[in-house]
């Protein structure tokens, strides 16, 4: 797309054509998805964080100048709609009902198997912002190395070293779960 394309899409948008809007979505939302999971560290907080995004950018679509790239105005949208999001449900985990941790079943295999998906996000999200970022990339995103060196502008030996180290620290972070008495009580 060139520049002047995108500066077409941008003027559009701000009149307010839904046509606008729909190609906007097929451009940005990826990348906007992945700003936003390498923010939140959750696929659902990062989708609800898009469609906020979205449905801002869309309300505000009337004030937007042309004349300005879509791509960091999005980006900020984002970012906010993520920090907004984040601060939405640590509000509602707070309320969170211990009632509601009594009535979960405690029915082995289920409960092990939440307890693993949630010992490796936690690990996901202990690793540092550089690694986690390829890392969600590549296993979120689908992406190979050289895509994920693209989407970051990074030389392609930089992104095998960062997914080698995030590789690492996450073998490290979770070698208690190949231990066997892991699970023992």
């Amino acid at each position: 797309m060139t520049p002047g394309d995108a500066e077409s899409l941008g003027a559009r948008f701000q009149r307010g054509e839904d046509a606008a809007l729909g190609e906007m979505y097929q451009q940005y939302a990826g990348p906007m998805f992945a700003t936003a999971i390498s923010l939140l560290g959750n696929r659902e907080q990062a989708a609800d964080a898009v469609q906020r995004a979205f449905l801002q950018a869309w309300q505000a679509a009337d004030g937007f100048d042309p004349r300005r790239e879509l791509k960091p105005w999005l980006y900020a949208i984002t970012r906010r709609a993520a920090v907004d999001v984040y601060r939405r449900e640590r509000r509602s985990a707070k309320n969170v009902s211990l009632q509601l941790v009594r009535e979960l079943p405690d029915d082995g295999p289920a409960m092990e198997r939440v307890w693993y998906v949630a010992e490796v996000r936690d690990a996901f999200r202990r690793l540092r912002a550089q690694e986690r970022e390829v890392l969600e990339l590549a296993y979120y995103r689908g992406y190979t190395q050289q895509e994920i060196a693209a989407e970051l502008g990074l030389p392609l030996g930089t992104v095998k070293s960062r997914t080698s180290r995030g590789h690492r620290q996450l073998a490290d972070l979770l070698a208690h779960l190949r231990e066997p008495t892991a699970l023992a009580s």
